[in-house]
This record gives C-alpha cells, sequence and structure tokens, in this order.
C-alpha cells in the first residue's frame, strides 16, 4: 500500500482530515505547485446565513512561472485574521466546545505568518494535538512509485462521500452542511471529533474512486 502524502489546506474539509487519522504520521508535499481557488487558502464554515467562505489574501509576485506552495506568502496587509476569528465568533460562540478551544485557535490570528504553507501546517498540527491524536508532519518530495497525493481532496469541485450527520449550530435554518471546515466539526463535537473521523474513514470508502 502506498503512503499518502498530500499539500496542507487551511483547516481543511472534514473529508481531507479524516484521510490522516490511522497514518502514522502526516506527510506534506514540499514540491508540490500552488493551485488557484482551492482551501488551500480557503476554508468553508457554517454561518447564520449558511456556507461561508473564508479567504486567506495571497501576495502576488513578479516571478514568471508557477510557484511552489512552499513559496506561496500571505498578504498581510488586510485585516483578514481579525475578520475571520469574528466570522468564527459569530458562527460558534454558542456552540458546544467553542470556549473550550479558542485560547488554542485565537493566537493564529493574532500574529503574521510569512507563508500559507506555515501557517496552514501549524494549524493542521494544533488541530490534531487538541483532539488528543497528534502526528508527527513531515516533507517530503512526490515519488510516484511509493506515495498516492490526494491533494484533489482540496479542490472545492471535489464530490467525496457525504459526512455523518453531527448536531451543527444554526442546521435548523439552512440543515445539515456535509464536509465544512474541520473546525465546525471541532467547535460542534469536541472531544468526540477523533472518533468521527476515524468513524468517516473516506479513504477506505472511496478509495478506489478518489485516490490516484
Amino acid at each position: 500500500m502506498k503512503q499518502l502524502v498530500a499539500t496542507p489546506g487551511y483547516l481543511p474539509p472534514i473529508a481531507y482530515m479524516s484521510v490522516w487519522m490511522d497514518q502514522p504520521e502526516v506527510v506534506f508535499l514540499n514540491d508540490s505547485f500552488y493551485q488557484k481557488q482551492t482551501y488551500r487558502n480557503r476554508t468553508t464554515i457554517y454561518g447564520a446565513n449558511g456556507k461561508l467562505n473564508l479567504t486567506i489574501p495571497i501576495a502576488h509576485t513578479p516571478t514568471v512561472g508557477r510557484r511552489k506552495d512552499l513559496e506561496v506568502k500571505i498578504h498581510n496587509t488586510t485585516p483578514w485574521q481579525h475578520n475571520h476569528w469574528k466570522s468564527f465568533e459569530a458562527a460558534y460562540r454558542s456552540s458546544p466546545f467553542f470556549e473550550f478551544y479558542e485560547d488554542h485557535i485565537r493566537p493564529f490570528y493574532q500574529k503574521d505568518f510569512e507563508t500559507l504553507f506555515e501557517f496552514n501546517t501549524q494549524l493542521i498540527q494544533t488541530f490534531f494535538e487538541l483532539i488528543d491524536h497528534p502526528k508527527k508532519i513531515v516533507l517530503s518530495a512526490f515519488d510516484q512509485n511509493t506515495q498516492t497525493d490526494f491533494s484533489h481532496f482540496l479542490n472545492a469541485k471535489t464530490s467525496p462521500p457525504p459526512t455523518p450527520v453531527y448536531t451543527q449550530v444554526f442546521e435548523n435554518k439552512k440543515g445539515f452542511l456535509s464536509n465544512l471546515s474541520c473546525i465546525d466539526l471541532l467547535f460542534n463535537l469536541g472531544p468526540e471529533t477523533a472518533t468521527y473521523l476515524k468513524n468517516f474513514s473516506v479513504h477506505q470508502i472511496n478509495a478506489s474512486k478518489s485516490l490516484h
């Protein structure tokens, strides 16, 4: 069985995060190329009016050619961190576990990070620590003979299996919304998040169709 690898996303979708649950370590590619309009710099939460996309602004560079994920810098001259945190508060302040985890997540929105890769990687590592399922994160160049890249799970147009129903703050307005950001799961399920992700195991359910 090939080793699973991917590029880091911004508080990635539940389907993406479930893939890592029974992996011995999280392996991020250090030679992948940045793709626009993906969950690399965007996350989707459940706001009062339904799905709410939060996007990290990317700094434009005059460099000719494609940029590697490691090279993409965050455009920190806009108050995106303040805006994202305010959106989290509005969406999840009344959720069961927001107050339990907010002090661990808020610091990421109080200091600048230079690169998107660093910001995403550290947030993902913190997420796994918070659900008592810490993961060692390593970097690797892609080897098609020994590795399977599932970075396409970060493509907003990908259609993974629907995530099992759990209680969401605004479900009485828009019903259950599937495969949102992993932060939606954390604030709503708290300590049960790891069990939920393990039971989902999307890489086993859909391996033959999605992983290639």
